[in-house]
């Protein structure tokens, strides 16, 4: 399998980083002051890296997604330094798919579990790093983390909606190896 990056592999990863990024600088904000629940950046994150792998199914793939994601998102919001709490979560994510093989992740049958397990981990490692080194010891670290990772079972289950409608638009990708 190749791991070179096309063009249309780049902007994908260049769309999915700016949808992320843009709304989590936007609304994640807002959400988050009338809440105080960490799941909208979490669904965001997971939406992003879901559709961006479907689509190119390249190691590094979701890293590239989060470490451009997490640029924008320092340009949009300078003191959100939390954010590198996603951009680690990429890079499981990433490993996580290829180690899991993208055919199986993007299968019938038990692909959408497997997905959404992975995405659903990815955010509590991100949700374990946000708590134990952002939030100044404010906030029990397994509850603020399971928070996270209900965040990226609800963003995993519509980014796996979105796969869906999208290999409907799009069946040639289904058929992509990976």
């Amino acid at each position: 399998m190749s791991v070179k990056l096309e063009a249309g592999d780049i902007a994908v990863i260049a769309m999915s980083a700016a949808f992320w990024s843009v709304l989590n600088a936007t609304l994640a904000p807002l959400f988050w002051q009338l809440t105080r629940l960490p799941i909208f950046c979490d669904l965001l994150a997971m939406i992003s890296l879901i559709v961006a792998v479907w689509w190119v199914r390249k190691l590094g793939t979701a890293t590239l997604v989060g470490l451009l994601a997490t640029v924008l998102n320092f340009i949009l919001r300078p003191g959100a330094i939390h954010f590198l709490g996603f951009t680690a979560a990429s890079a499981v994510f990433d490993a996580l798919t290829r180690a899991a093989g993208y055919r199986r992740c993007f299968s019938g049958g038990t692909g959408p579990a497997l997905l959404a397990a992975l995405g659903t981990a990815s955010t509590w490692v991100a949700g374990l790093i946000i708590g134990a080194f952002f939030m100044g010891g404010n906030t029990p670290l397994a509850w603020f983390s399971a928070l996270h990772a209900a965040g990226g079972l609800l963003g995993s289950l519509l980014g796996i909606s979105l796969v869906k409608a999208l290999e409907k638009r799009f069946p040639r990708r289904v058929e992509k190896t990976g």
